[in-house]
Formats: structure tokens, sequence, C-alpha cells
């Protein structure tokens, strides 16, 4: 079932009117599990498929309850078992063909159970989560509306939701962020990258040098706006899906590419992402290696060494080839050479030195400039492979890959400094934009603009990009 599409939306709606009909717990945890169930089913369309999903979730839950009893062996053997069993099932390259499973099987979703089942056993193996019964445990691990790519959700927040009403004003609320979602899926991502696509077969060594170089640095810069567009319009969607169904999901973007380093633009793109590898990888480093260290000048540099490791991760989990393992090592060297950065420069001018010169707006405009252009650099192993990338390179040239590299720093800084440049509008325009009647003029243009899509463009459901991690 595509998400979005209309087929979703009816089961959407179908399943919160039953869900909403009683106010009883028992009446809504089965509502809720059985919406689980389909919804996954549609996906598997057989037992078969099926069988290495329900296996991870076996091995998992007997991993949590292992884990509880608290004894030395069982929460790190619980662990590794479930990290083991997850790489193989994702099928990760350095293992051999000859040890994996016939591929055919459904790995939709497992990514993010993956990371609800980890956190669970970690949580219990220090004391801090409750035993989990069977049920609850299905339908927080396979939550529909986060099932395909997150938001990431700890069990706690999850359960906070209990006690949330659903009136009149949250419907409206919950309607607007699924028209919002929808409008940047089926029109901003789909234009964006229908650009990108068709800038990428014209851009041969035959075109004059100029327009080479601004081919070459669309067909880079389009991508990192496509993939915030399709990735958080998702987020948008199923946070209004949530909703619903009392469910307060967890926001995934704060206006990312804002941002003026890349440790910052990481607290601002996939937050749920960033926040469970710094509780559950990067804080357990940082403050392991503090513990070891005796030098206090040599302190500042474990942290270096955690958030490489922290986002190094980040690529490794997104994909199973060397092109994510490289997309790592850059998301890893892009944080832990920010915070060297900001080491030498607290060092050099003092805590409150740098802190006048953060605040500079020429320097937080070449600042975020850089942090933009380097994710979008990046993103070239997300998207393409090493053959790609080289094909990419030869028709630029080493000249015009290094003008467009320029160039798109330049501009990045000039279009991004727009809201400091004019704060009072940004804000002003902020405040018009969170109105009840202004997000509801806005939500009808975009519906007129759907259904215009949907008529005039035969406009079907793009696939999201991050369901195939």
């Amino acid at each position: 079932m595509s998400v979005p599409s209309w087929q979703f939306l009816v089961f959407v709606l179908v399943g919160a009117v039953m869900f909403n009909a009683a106010l009883g717990q028992w009446w809504r945890s089965t509502v809720w599990l059985a919406l689980n169930l389909a919804f996954v089913w549609s996906f598997a369309h057989g037992v078969g498929p099926l069988l290495p999903l329900v296996g991870f979730l076996a091995i998992g839950y007997v991993g949590i309850a292992a884990a509880h009893t608290r004894r030395a062996w069982t929460a790190p053997t619980s662990i590794v078992l479930v990290l083991a069993l997850f790489i193989w099932l994702k099928r990760y390259s350095f293992i051999p063909e000859s040890l994996l499973l016939p591929p055919g099987y459904m790995t939709v979703g497992l990514s993010y159970i993956f990371f609800r089942v980890m956190h669970l056993v970690v949580d219990s193996g220090h004391g801090d989560s409750e035993r989990i019964r069977i049920i609850p445990f299905l339908n927080f691990t396979l939550n529909f509306p986060a099932f395909i790519s997150g938001p990431i959700q700890r069990r706690e927040d999850y359960e906070a939701n209990g006690a949330l009403s659903l009136t009149l004003p949250d419907i409206g609320w919950a309607a607007w962020r699924i028209v919002l979602g929808a409008f940047k899926i089926l029109i901003l991502s789909v234009a964006l990258h229908t650009a990108q696509l068709d800038l990428l077969a014209e851009l041969t060594p035959d075109l004059r040098m100029g327009q080479r170089v601004l081919t070459g640095a669309l067909v880079v810069v389009l991508y990192p706006l496509f993939l915030y567009a399709n990735f958080s319009g998702y987020t948008d969607f199923v946070i209004g899906v949530a909703r619903l169904y009392r469910l307060r999901l967890p926001e995934n973007f704060d206006q990312p590419f804002g941002a003026t380093n890349f440790i910052n633009f990481w607290s601002r793109w996939h937050i749920s992402l960033s926040q469970w590898l710094r509780s559950y990888v990067f804080n357990p480093l940082l403050i392991t290696w503090m513990r070891r260290s005796k030098s206090a000048r040599l302190r500042q540099y474990p942290s270096v060494i955690a958030l490489f490791v922290t986002f190094f991760l980040v690529g490794a989990w997104h994909g199973q080839t060397s092109e994510f393992l490289f997309f790592g090592v850059l998301q890893g060297g892009g944080v832990a050479g920010n915070r060297l950065y900001q080491v030498a420069m607290t060092r050099r001018l003092t805590a409150s030195g740098y802190e006048r010169l953060c605040v500079n707006p020429a320097y937080r405009a070449v600042a975020r400039g850089l942090t933009f252009s380097w994710f979008a650099f990046t993103l070239l192993w997300f998207w393409a492979s090493w053959q790609q990338i080289g094909e990419l390179a030869e028709r630029l040239r080493l000249e015009g890959s290094v003008l467009a590299l320029v160039g798109t720093v330049g501009v990045a800084s000039v279009v991004l400094m727009t809201p400091d440049a004019c704060g009072t509008y940004a804000d002003w325009f902020g405040r018009i934009l969170r109105s009840r009647y202004t997000r509801t003029v806005f939500a009808s243009a975009m519906i007129l603009v759907l259904a215009a899509g949907g008529l005039v463009m035969d406009l079907s459901s793009p696939e999201i990009v991050y369901k195939q991690f």
C-alpha cells in the first residue's frame, strides 16, 4: 500500500472511525493491532515473504525478555544477536551470498523495527524499561503510520500518547499536515526530481563551459531539495495520520538548510535518527572514553571520534554497498571536522570571540552555504553509483567541477541568508502561516493543485526514498 495514495487515505479514515468509536483501551488496542497487521500484510502478499520479519520480531522479543533478567551476559548477547540478524536480513555486501537467504522476502519497515527493538533491548538491560507484553510490543514495533520510514519514537513517548484528546481543531491540524505532506510528495518532489533527471541527461562534455558548470551545479543541488520535499512530505503526512489515532509522532525536520554548521544540520535533519544514535551510540562512547582520559587537554578529542563513529553509522545504516559506506565516511568526516574546527577556533579566538564570530551575518551566510554544499556533495554517494559519479566528473571535467562547487557555495550562501537579512519579515510571515485561517487557505489551494495534477498529469504516488532503507 503506497503512502500517500487514495487507498491508504481510505484505509486511514475508516480505521480512524473504528478506532475512535469507543473509549475503551481494549477496543483501541485491538483495532490498532488489526490495522498494523493489515498494513504489513499489504506489502507481503503471502506468508512466506513475512517469515523472516516474524522471526526477527520473535527473536527481538525473546532478547528483550532476556535483557530484563539483568544478568551480566543477557543484554550484550541480545544486542549482538539483534544487530547480527538485522545485518544478515538486510543482505550487506560483505556477507557471502551462500550464507544469505534467497531474496524475495519482505524487508520494508525492517530498519525502523530494528531501532525500536534495539531501544527496548538496551533499556531493558539498564533497567530503564518495564516488561512489555506481546500485543503492546507488536503495536509499538509495527506502528503503521511510522512503519515504512519512521519517525523513530521511543516506547515511553509512544505510550504517553494514550491520554491525548481528539477535538475538531486537532482533526483540522491533522488534515493540514496530511495535505501539506501530499503536496510536497506528489507535486514538489516530483517536479524537482524530474528537473534533476532532465538536467543530468543534458549534461554532456559538448556544452560550453558556463552552461556545463550551471547544469552540473543544478544536478547536485536539486537532489537535496528533492530529498527534503519527499522525506519531509512523508513525515508531514504520517504525523497527520497518527494524530487521527491520538498519537503524536516526533517531528523529523526543523529547517535543516538554515543550519550554520554540519553538526547543527544533523540536529535538524532526520532528527529522530540522529537523536537515537546520540542516545545509543554517541553518548555511551563519549562517556567511556572520557572516563579513561586522564589529560584535560585531550578530553576535547573523544567527542571528535565519537561523532565520526556515530555518523559513519548513519551511512552504513542507509545501505549495504560501498557507496553508502563512503557516504558514512563523508557524514562522519563532516561532523568530526566541524568539531575540530570549533575546538581550534575556540583556542584561537577564545570562547567569547568565537561566539561573536558565529553571529556575524556574513559569516553565518557563508557557513550556511558551505553546510548545504557539503551535504549536497555527500549525497552523490546516496543517489548515484561509483560509475555514475565517475561519468558525472568526466562530463564536468576538473575545471567545471571546481567552478560548480564554488558557484554552489556562493549562490547557497546568498539564498540561505534570506531569513537573517529579512528577520522581521520572516517572523511576521511565520506568524501568518501559523494562523488556522491561513493554513485553511493554503490547504485548499494545495488540494486544488493536487486534484488538477491527478486529472491533467495522471498523477501517481511516487516511492518514498527512505522506504528502501
